[in-house]
This record gives C-alpha cells, structure tokens and sequence, in this order.
C-alpha cells in the first residue's frame, strides 16, 4: 500500500507556498482519504490549490485538538468538500480555551460555533476512544500520559463556569497510519508530550513498528533535559523518518537533526512524503 502525506499548512513554507503559524496535513492511502486539522485561516485551503488537491475528494476530517491555529480554516475546508463529512475530535473540544500571558489572556479555542459548521456539511464523531475510520487509519483517541517528564504548558487554560483553570489537553490526539512499512504516527502539537503519543500508538496497536513520525511536537518551550530525553527514547523506537512542524521549535529541530541525521527533515508547507 502506497501512502502519501502532505502538509497544507504550516508555519513556514516551500517556495510558492503560503506559510502560516498552525497545522494541516492531508494523508491519502489506498482507501482513504483524511486530513488531519485545518490551519489557522486560508492556507490549506490556497496550498491545496497549488498542488492541485480536490479538498471535495476528502473521506474524514480529524482535529487534533481545538486550538484556532489548527482549526480555524475548518469553515474554508467544509466551503470546498461540499458535502457531509465525518468531522472526528474528542469531546471537550467545545470546551472554551485561552492562552495566559501574565495578566493577559487570549482566546484560543474553536473560533466557530457547532451549528454553523455542521450547516456547512460538517457531522461530528466526538470520542475519547480510537475511531477507526478506514482498514489502515484510525485515530489515538485520548493520549495517556506516562512519562515523568512531559507535562502541559502551563499557559494553557480552560474556562469553566467563568473560571480559568490549567488545561489537560485531553482533547489531543494523532492519526494512525498503517503502511508497508510499519506505523505513521501524524501529529498536530502532541500536547500531551510526542514520546507519551508513540507509547500510547504502541499500546493500542499491540506494539506495532513506528516506521515515521510527523507532526508538531511542541518542544518549543521544553527544556533541554526534556528535549535530550525526548530524542533518547524517540531513537529507541528505530524511526526511518522523523519529520518536524509547527511547535516543534528551533532549538528541539536542532538537536533532533544532530541526533537522527538523514532520518530528519523539517515537514514545511508544500512538503510531500510518500510511504511504499
């Protein structure tokens, strides 16, 4: 089985593309076609037209989580399917969030409402379980945190009954690609911590071979212990392709690109992975 992953959106750009801070990455098998969040406003919509993708072709829509940065072009992408389509996502994605700054907070969740998505053909399958959407992709479902390390940026939050609160980032979650090689692990920030994401892969795969990696893996604001150590156990699971986006960070690329050499590449808008 042939499987093809392309990035739509992300915060930087091959030549010609429109680059914007968020996540979009469509994966094609054999049998199916899924794309993985949506950016942050026209991007995927316009890079898809560069390459010349029918976004009406699309069989599901997975969010990883509500951010507005991976979410926000939802409305763009639902405008071009034309059609009802299975929209997957944990069921808190509804909750309102914010980001802290101090003394400021800004808003950082769904920026549209359910009722004018689904008026746009949107039918949403919210589960804290795997969901199988095809015989070779499925979803995490709600990541299991085991590390000791990775924790939630402490910046994120919840408002709930008009209180903020930390948020768990239960709503984070990752495709689940099945290929002839082994798994591909497709991530929008991993929130809940990349290395707790493969470990969580593995269980409900029965331990299945991660053949790639691809996705944010927001390392941005980690420490360099966490970095080292995510590297460590990522290179344990004997990666062939380790492609980084988003809020991977300069700093996290850096060490990654020292450590897995030709494994290693940036996964940029416009970028094309193909998995025989």
């Amino acid at each position: 089985m042939s499987v093809r992953i392309t990035t739509l959106s992300e915060n930087t750009a091959q030549l010609g593309f429109l680059g914007e801070w968020g996540l979009s990455i469509l994966v094609e098998t054999d049998d199916c076609r899924v794309l993985l969040d949506t950016g942050m406003s026209i991007s995927a919509v316009h890079n898809a037209g560069l390459l010349g993708i029918d976004l009406s072709t699309i069989d599901a829509i997975v969010l990883s989580h509500a951010h507005g940065d991976h979410t926000g072009g939802l409305r763009d992408v639902l405008r071009r399917v034309r059609k009802e389509v299975q929209v997957i996502a944990h069921p808190d994605i509804w909750i309102p969030k914010y980001v802290v700054f101090g003394e400021l907070r800004r808003y950082a969740g769904m920026p549209a409402v359910k009722e004018d998505l689904e008026a746009l053909g949107a039918s949403f399958n919210l589960s804290k379980e795997p969901v199988k959407i095809s015989e070779s992709i499925m979803t995490t479902g709600e990541v299991a945190m085991t590390t000791d390390y990775e924790t939630i940026d402490d910046r994120l939050c919840l408002e709930v009954n008009g209180e903020l609160i930390p948020d768990p980032m239960t709503d984070d979650l990752a495709l689940v690609v099945r290929t002839g090689q082994g798994l591909a692990v497709i991530t929008g920030c991993a929130h809940r911590g990349i290395v707790n994401t493969v470990r969580h892969v593995r269980d409900i795969t029965g331990g299945e071979y991660i053949h790639t990696v691809i996705g944010g893996t927001h390392l941005h604001v980690a420490t360099e212990e966490r970095i080292e150590k995510t590297a460590e156990e990522l290179k344990e699971l004997g990666l062939q392709r380790l492609g980084v986006s988003h809020c991977t960070g300069f700093k996290a690329s850096a060490v990654l690109a020292r450590e897995f050499g030709d494994v290693f590449f940036l996964n940029n808008a416009g970028t094309q992975t193909v998995i025989d």
